[in-house]
């Protein structure tokens, strides 16, 4: 095959991909420029194939395009974050591989492949500004958020009243900690006890749940990006800079790109942050608490932890026990969101009844603390305004079990009319603590209207 030809192809095939491809030869002129990176620059490829790459994007220079340095300089970019401005004046946010292409160790080309980013930058800039105004609130509006301390924390189990005990002696340290526990134990509000109960309590406490936002944006969100870094790029500080002489919280941390682990791990050992595309070091002072819900030496097994950044923030270590561990905190636990819904819903419930207590203590709580008090604020939201206990048949608990396979020859006495109904009523129950008890939501998802669940809700009670 030809050269010509061979470019002619291999134009045809990049057509087909969705990333932007732009290949430029030894002399600079482009050779090849694909329809997602025309349509990208709002460029038409005629105005690009085959003309000096200089000349097109006049804006472009060594310094500040990847696509000329790696030609000129036989340099290598990886990943890089680049923001500029198209044709159409509208600003784009792309991350840029860029490699030269080598022959008997001259640079004869450069290959630049680009990934369009420009809503995901967009969201973290929009994500950072609501984090200022919801992390740096108004007096009035401080009011309304609710910080936990070690005061709001209930339990007599000796295994959990230990942790606490732990977590009170870290407080008074300024070193990182690995808090582990199964989702629902109430690793957040252990964090934030700690920080409130350290020297550090008048300065900012700041969340972040790792596995709740892209790779890309989650760089961006915790480290900030520069102006000047890459043409368009806009000064924004992250949230270490945020929380500067504070405390963050990073949630599920073994949810973080192992790469981006790696730069955290540089930023606890150096104490400075640099924000992306940019190249000024800044010093910030903050303590990590870092959160995971699996056991670190699994989650190193399977390479979604850095064994280094562990050793590097479990300098302080603290495990939370699951519920049903702490059997002897249910009934009390259970009080307590009893009287938190009574406030909330204008209920008057006083106790629980024995047998449901006994229901409480049967269940194994996969969901941990959080799920008790969705089954309890389930319970109190239903009751109605002149009952003050609640009962066995108040609670919801989904037991998570698969319902069995059956042949229509051993359906039991009941039938398939029984067997329906009770297929409908786990429904229904799942529904009910899946929305935590909001009858509307249940409905929603059930995809009934709220009357007709209300009154099924109530058949199943009356039928027990």
């Amino acid at each position: 095959m030809k050269n010509r030809d061979y470019i002619t192809c291999m134009q045809s095939v990049l057509q087909l991909i969705d990333e932007g491809v732009h290949v430029v030869d030894r002399e600079g002129n482009s050779i090849v420029y694909n329809r997602s990176m025309a349509q990208l620059e709002k460029m038409e490829s005629r105005d690009v194939l085959r003309k000096p790459f200089a000349k097109v994007f006049k804006n472009l220079t060594t310094e500040n395009s990847t696509l000329l340095q790696a030609l000129e300089t036989g340099r290598s970019t990886w990943k890089k974050e680049q923001t500029y401005m198209n044709k159409d004046g509208k600003q784009i946010t792309t991350m840029n591989t860029t490699i030269p292409v080598m022959d008997d160790g001259e640079v004869i080309a450069a290959v630049e492949i680009a990934k369009n980013i420009t809503d995901i930058q967009q969201m973290t800039s929009t994500i950072i500004e609501l984090r200022k105004e919801i992390d740096t609130p108004k007096k009035e509006r401080e009011k309304r958020i609710r910080k936990y301390k070690f005061d709001d924390l209930y339990g007599e189990n000796r295994d959990f009243l230990k942790t606490i005990a732990l977590a009170k002696r870290v407080a008074e340290t300024s070193a990182s900690c690995m808090i582990y526990g199964e989702t629902g134990t109430g690793k957040e509000l252990i964090a934030q006890s700690i920080h409130y109960a350290s020297d550090r309590a008048g300065k900012p406490f700041l969340a972040q749940n790792c596995a709740a936002v892209p790779a890309n944006l989650l760089e961006g969100l915790l480290f900030g990006t520069s102006k000047g870094g890459f043409t368009g790029a806009v000064d924004r500080p992250g949230l270490f800079e945020q929380a500067d002489e504070g405390t963050l919280l990073l949630d599920e941390i073994n949810s973080m790109p192992m790469e981006l682990q790696g730069k955290l791990l540089r930023v606890l050992q150096e104490n400075y942050i640099r924000r992306v595309g940019g190249t000024k070091d800044i010093p910030v002072d903050v303590r990590v608490i870092a959160t995971i819900n699996e056991p670190a030496e699994d989650l190193i097994a399977e390479n979604r932890l850095r064994k280094d950044l562990l050793y590097r923030i479990a300098v302080l270590q603290l495990e939370i026990p699951p519920l049903r561990e702490r059997r002897d905190d249910i009934i009390l636990l259970a009080e307590k969101f009893m009287d938190k819904y009574d406030e909330k819903y204008g209920r008057q419930a006083w106790m629980i009844s024995d047998a449901a207590k006994e229901k409480l203590l049967s269940y194994d709580y996969p969901g941990n603390v959080r799920e008790l008090e969705n089954i309890i604020m389930s319970a109190v939201s239903m009751l109605s305004p002149d009952a003050h206990v609640i009962e066995e048949d108040d609670l919801i608990i989904n037991r998570r079990k698969s319902l069995p396979t059956h042949d229509v020859y051993t359906l039991g006495e009941g039938g398939l009319e029984e067997y329906l109904a009770k297929i409908e009523r786990e429904m229904i129950e799942n529904a009910l603590v899946s929305s935590g008890g909001n009858i509307t939501k249940a409905a929603e998802n059930l995809k009934i209207k709220r009357q007709t669940l209300q009154h099924k809700i109530k058949k199943y009670k009356e039928s027990k």
